[in-house]
This record gives structure tokens, sequence and C-alpha cells, in this order.
């Protein structure tokens, strides 16, 4: 047993003990953080201009503060941008978090010093609880890679920017910067391929232990160092490798081509990091689901998904939320986002403590004829079908086809690369209809009243996701592919992929 590895045990039992204080006590601790928020923010422009001052409950705060997303903060943040202190949150934010957006082109989501160190202490936080449920703290002596974004940061206003993986690259704590790889000069490589290559080179001969990073993209990793070393499996090449920490995307549609690559069962740990907090984190190898992030410098509501476009919808604090419903997450944080639509949903499947999955996105979902199919929905039911069929899917998305000819009844297409396709594709096809069926009443009244045919599947190239991802410049880093889509954009440039 390593040194590191030993004093790693009684640290995770301490950190542990810490946060379950939080977990234990949600509610009060979410009070805090809401009051300590308004102390801050009342003094900032937005503080000012919503009345801060006059704000003494939650009930008073939803009078004051509106639910909006970034176009509704760009405003603020414009200023901010030009370097105006004060604005959403007291002084500057150390930086500026790079995302894509649909609608505002990049955002530049603020990153305060409270919040980096929260981002930090949460990622900590769930290899602790690994350590503490398993005993198994071995990987902390080997090699960690996180397959990310460049730490290279540019200035906005005098601010360091860059994607949230690259400016965590500055906040690795100091025990652990032997361990990290890639090294900064791999990390900086601004095309993909290339950076991919050079991280299998680097990598090749060093005991690697635990990596992390998005699902799509460690598995490019990885067949690229297979296709280096000639092996089979990761384990050949890394016989200690053993966890993986992911986040970002729905896991279950790729963990059947995990555990191929691999060839042995590991230990997986699931985060849910965004750029504008650290939300939540799975603290059990027992069960799947997230505990909710009580303790991490956000202040929680949530709407649910299905009033989330209405005029006045249900809006609740924590202490209100209820089992098994499809929320929107909103946030309010102590880098300044006030009221802010994250455009994540999630569903709470425990209450003792508040634990979540991850059920989609606002803005992904499918509803042409009413049928509101949404991201957990369509993931649930490939992975499913996939498993009792013994067949891998790589990647998929879904869309609707609202024209298909005349006479000739509208359709779900799904658009999938398949590393081994189904002898009978139809067959597959009204198996996953029928799953769908039984996913989505809607879905099922709409085939049933012959408003939708059954779902059609198009099979596409081998990693025609990854040519298509590339073709539009985002292969790699952090970018994601949607999973479902209530128009034909993505849908008709994978027409180009067909076989």
């Amino acid at each position: 047993m390593g040194l590191k590895s030993f004093l790693a045990k009684p640290f995770a039992a301490w950190e542990v003990r810490r946060f379950n204080k939080a977990i234990n006590n949600p509610i009060r601790f979410q009070e805090r953080i809401f009051k300590r928020l308004l102390e801050n923010g009342r003094a900032t422009k937005f503080g000012k201009d919503h009345d801060f001052s006059s704000i003494k409950k939650y009930e008073d705060f939803k009078l004051k503060v509106p639910v909006q997303d970034y176009e509704g903060l760009k405003p603020y943040i414009e200023l901010v941008k030009k370097g105006e202190r004060d604005i959403l949150w007291p002084g500057l934010p150390k930086y500026f978090g790079k995302t894509s957006g649909t609608t505002s082109g990049t955002k530049y989501i603020p990153i305060t010093t409270p919040s980096i160190n929260a981002q930090v202490k949460a990622a900590r936080q769930a290899l602790t609880y690994y350590i503490h449920e398993t005993k198994n703290a071995d990987f902390v002596n080997g090699k960690m890679i996180f397959i990310q974004g460049s730490p290279e940061l540019t200035k906005t206003g005098g601010i360091d920017t860059g994607r949230l993986s690259g400016i965590v690259h500055h906040h690795v704590p100091n025990y652990l910067l032997k361990n990290r790889l890639p090294s900064w000069e791999t990390n900086v490589i601004e095309d993909w391929e290339a950076k991919v290559d050079a991280i299998v080179e680097e990598t090749l001969k060093v005991d690697m232990t635990l990596f992390s990073g998005i699902p799509p993209w460690v598995l490019m990793y990885f067949e690229r160092l297979l296709e280096r070393t000639g092996k089979k499996t990761v384990k050949e090449v890394f016989p200690n490798f053993s966890l993986y920490v992911h986040g970002g995307v729905n896991f279950e549609p790729y963990k059947e081509t995990f555990r191929k690559i691999i060839g042995d069962d590991i230990s997986y740990i699931e985060t849910y990091p965004a750029s504008e907090g650290f939300i939540g984190f799975q603290i059990s190898q027992k069960e799947e689901a997230l505990i909710l992030n009580v303790d991490g410098g956000i202040f929680y509501e949530f709407i649910p998904a299905d009033e989330i476009f209405n005029e006045h919808p249900t809006r609740i604090s924590l202490k209100d939320v209820q089992l098994n419903v499809n929320y929107a997450v909103i946030l309010n944080t102590d880098a300044g986002l006030w009221g802010y639509n994250i455009g994540d949903t999630v569903k709470f499947v425990s209450l003792k403590p508040y634990k979540i999955v991850v059920s989609g996105r606002i803005k992904h979902f499918i509803s042409a004829f009413g049928e509101h199919v949404i991201g957990e929905e369509v993931e649930s039911a490939i992975a499913a079908l996939a498993k009792t069929e013994n067949i891998v899917v790589r990647e998929f998305t879904v869309a609707p086809q609202i024209n298909p000819g005349e006479g000739v009844l509208p359709y779900h297409e799904w658009f999938i690369d398949f590393e081994n396709v189904p002898a009978d594709i139809n067959a597959f096809s009204a198996k996953l209809n029928s799953i769908m069926c039984t996913k989505n009443s809607y879905y099922k009244d709409l085939i049933d009243g012959s408003i939708l045919q059954p779902l059609k599947i198009t099979v596409l190239q081998d990693f025609a996701f990854r040519k298509y991802m590339d073709s539009i410049g985002k292969l790699g880093g952090q970018n994601k592919i949607p999973r479902l889509s209530n128009d034909r954009a993505v849908a008709d440039q994978l027409k180009q992929y067909i076989v």
C-alpha cells in the first residue's frame, strides 16, 4: 500500500462525515446559503435593480427575481465583460467559463473564487465517498487522466476565460499534481485528433488507474490506444485501471460499449458538473442516483418541466419537491447567477436524502404532435433493448419526420451508429417502438390512433456522429451530441452518413 492510499482512507472518512452534515440537514443548509447569497447580492447592480433590500423570505424573492436564461442575464454579463465591478456579485469574477449557446452564441458564465472552490470540493467529495464505501484507495498511487479541453486561458475584459474543464486544470490539488496526465504541452493541442494521439503516446508506458471525461471522447482515446498497442482490451494495457469518473451525458447507452472495450468490470462514479455549479455526484456504488449538492454555494429552485414555458409556472424550493416529477433546475449561485434556468431537467428518486437522476434537457425533446418525448425515455429504451439483444450502440439521436410524403403517416426517425447492426432491423425497430409506448403514454396514443406510424431506424456509417461533430468543429472536449431534437436540423446533416 502506498503512502497516498494509506492516508486517503482516514481523509475520506473525515470528508464524508463533514458532508453528511449537509445531507442530513439539507433544508437548513439551503436556507443558510439563501441568506448568504442575498447578503452578498444586496449591494450589486442586480441586487439594487431587483430590490434585494426588501427581500426577507423566499416568497419575496420569487416576486422580485424572475426566472431567466442566459439571455435574461446577458445585459449584466456584458457589463462585467467591460470590466465593471459589483454587477452580479461583489467585485469581478475570477473566470468566465465559455460554453456553447444556441440563441446566444458563446456564453460567458461568471465563475468566482467561492464557486470554483466549490467545484473542486465536490469533485473531491465524489472520490472520497467512493474510497470510504469501497475501502479502495489504490487508484491514488497511479496516474490519473481527465480527457478535457485546453487549459490555456484567454482574457475577456481582463478576466481569465476558458472551458470549465480547462479552468479546473489550474486547481488540481498539489498532492495530485505528480499523478495527473496529460502534460500541459499535450493538453493545449487544439486539433482533437492530434491531441488524442499525443495522449496515447504519453500514457502508453505508465500505470493508469483512473480516467475521467465525457464518454464518447474517452472511447475515442481507448480505440486509438488499442490500435496503437495491438491489444484487445484496455485492461491488457492498464491492468490497474479500476475507476472511471464520468458526467455530462447519460452513461447508460455507453455502459455495454465500455465494458466490452475495457475487458473487465470496473467501478464508475457519475458526476453532474456545469460551469454554473457542481450540482450532484454519486456517493454509493450500490445505486446510480446522485446526491444533490446542497452545500455547494447554490440555492436551488425547481419548476415542473411541463410548466417551464408557462407565463406563471409553479416555482418551488427544495423542501417542496416531490418524487418522480420532472423538474427544470433553477440556480442561484455564489457567482451571481440569479433565477438561472440551466436548461436541464432532473427527477427526484429519494427525498431522504435528496437524490436525483438527470432526465434530460428542456430544449431536447420531441413534441411535434404533443407527445413530449424526453431524453430519459429514449436513452433508457435503447439501452434496455440493446442489452437484451446483445447489440452495441455507439451513438444515436432522434428527430421527428413530419412530412414523409403524401399519404404516409409521420414518425420518429432514429439515427443510430451500431457497432453490430441487428440481423433483423425491422424486428429491432418494432421492439424499440413497443418499449417507447410503455414509457410515454402520449406517444402510445398517437401510435394507436394512427396519428404516427411506428418509429423507423436509419442506420449510419461507423463513427458517423464523430464525423459529424468534426465537420461542425465540435470534435472532442466537452461537446455533446443532442440525443433528440424537435426539428430536423441535426437529422438533415446526418443524411450524408447513411449506410
